[in-house]
Formats: structure tokens, C-alpha cells, sequence
């Protein structure tokens, strides 16, 4: 995995922390959760235009469409995850945040596994 691809899931994990810590204490997700939403969703921007110039170089062998949809769809996780957990109150919503934020570190593998085709 990219340098990148570490820092993204180094951030997710972190924030997925702080949110556990959330559902622990029977609270919605704090200002040190919203921090890491936020760090990730500014990774996860980065990665996606970092991606796309990559893209418009040298990909043989790299499904273009199967690559960018991937990153879309690590971009926009956070944000459906947090639009979810705000219309639920408890500690589910929380969670949903939770699972939306632990999904990104297996969608960065991905990303690495689909450009690992590049001859």
C-alpha cells in the first residue's frame, strides 16, 4: 500500500477509536470524533485526485472504471455514513459512523489490489 493508503487507514482507525469510546459512554460522536471525520474525509479527497492523475497516466492492465469507482466510493462513505447516524440519536447511529469508518481501511486495500494489475 501507498504512503498514502497507510495515513488514510492510520486516521480511520484512530477516529474508529474515539468512536467506540463514543458508544461506550452512551453519547453522540464528540469534537475529537468530528476531527478525525473530517482529517479522513480531507485524506480520502487527496486520495481521490491523487488517483485520478494516475489514472490519465500509464494503467495498463488497471480497470479504469472498476479504480475511479472505488475511489468515489471511499470518498463518499464518511459522508453517507454520517448523514445516517444523524438521523438516529443512540448509540446504532454512532455505530453506523463507526462501521462507514471501518470500512475505508478495506477499500484502500482495494485500490492497492486493483493498481497491483498495472503491468
Amino acid at each position: 500500500m501507498t504512503g498514502l493508503a497507510w495515513v488514510i487507514t492510520t486516521l480511520s482507525l484512530l477516529t474508529a477509536l474515539a468512536l467506540v469510546v463514543d458508544i461506550v459512554r452512551d453519547r453522540q460522536p464528540g469534537n475529537v470524533s468530528f476531527a478525525g471525520l473530517v482529517l479522513v474525509e480531507a485524506a480520502l479527497v487527496v486520495q481521490l485526485v491523487w488517483g485520478i492523475v494516475r489514472v490519465l497516466g500509464d494503467h495498463e492492465g488497471v480497470s479504469v472504471v472498476t479504480y475511479v469507482g472505488y475511489l468515489i466510493g471511499a470518498l463518499v462513505m464518511i459522508p453517507v455514513g454520517f448523514v445516517w447516524s444523524a438521523s438516529e440519536k443512540s448509540r446504532s447511529g454512532t455505530a453506523v459512523l463507526l462501521v462507514a469508518v471501518l470500512v475505508v481501511p478495506f477499500l484502500c486495500l482495494r485500490l492497492h489490489d486493483i493498481w497491483a494489475t498495472h503491468v
